[in-house]
């Protein structure tokens, strides 16, 4: 009988995402159905949301998703390969990066806990970057920037 319990669900889907690679949440709805859950694609994203889950770029330039954790994030080795530019309008700060990689960064810049930052939105590629006060924007912007250097 397919289960439907969430709790059992979303420590499958934790297992999967420590033992292998995966690409897509469709990917990980099939595998989830091989374990005898009874899922959806909109239910795999709102699982990776709650585990925490991000896109990131493994060393053969595939995009898979992972378990992040402050721990790991605070200590990325090749951040700064990441990053495409940081730049502010002096309204908002943007962050570029590779394609799959702002949710990462975007973590990273959370875990800075910098009352310069009200917060931030991450896109797959684009970090928008919200200032507590525009006076500071482009002292915060270079903070920003070299936190990922």
């Amino acid at each position: 009988m397919a289960s439907t319990d969430p709790k059992a669900r979303i420590s499958a889907l934790k297992r999967l995402l420590e033992a292998e690679e995966t690409s897509t949440q469709d990917e990980l709805r099939e595998q989830l159905e091989k374990l005898d859950f009874v899922v959806n694609q909109s239910t795999v994203s709102r699982d990776l949301r709650r585990l925490g889950a991000i896109k990131s770029t493994d060393s053969e330039g595939r995009t898979t998703y992972r378990i992040s954790n402050e721990s790991t994030t605070m200590h990325v080795k090749g951040l700064t390969d990441l990053i495409r530019g940081v730049y502010h309008n002096g309204a908002m700060i943007v962050v570029k990066t590779d394609p799959g990689s702002a949710s990462l960064i975007a973590r990273h810049i959370d875990n800075l806990r910098s009352d310069e930052i009200l917060g931030t939105i991450a896109g797959d590629d684009t970090i928008f970057v919200a200032p507590a006060s525009i006076k500071k924007i482009a002292a915060l912007a270079s903070q920003i920037e070299e936190s990922l250097i």
